[in-house]
């Protein structure tokens, strides 16, 4: 079983900045992905999760138009932890973000989600 913990979420003002942090355990094998996706309020279903920003193995990195130039992502092969960096924030950027493992086993994993919110 494969366990991902966040921590970091909480209230911002606009232009503030958070940082989030998630470690993966339990049976993993080759891990190829790390990433954050974000469901903005109203939005309920696990399909309409949007991607924010994703690190492969090697290092390559992706991220959402919106967030470009804005937020971090980053990665720590050992501890199998990813964490991002979000600078800048908007409250447009409020919602509940998940962390998303990606291995060869398991293929897809999620941790429980944390809040995020940036008043104005």
């Amino acid at each position: 079983q494969v366990q991902l913990v966040e921590t970091g979420g909480g209230l911002v003002q606009a232009g503030g900045s958070l940082r989030l942090s998630c470690t993966a355990s339990g049976s993993i094998v080759v891990v190829n992905a790390m990433g954050w996706y974000r469901q903005a309020p109203g939005k309920g279903r696990e399909e309409r999760r949007d991607l924010v920003a994703s690190i492969g193995s090697s290092g390559t990195t992706t991220y959402a138009d919106s967030v470009k130039g804005r937020f971090t992502i980053s990665r720590d092969n050992a501890k199998n932890t990813v964490y991002l960096q979000m600078n800048s924030l908007k409250p447009e950027d409020t919602a509940v973000y998940y962390c998303n493992l990606r291995a060869l086993i398991p293929k897809s994993s999620w941790g429980q989600g944390t809040q995020v919110t940036v008043s104005s």
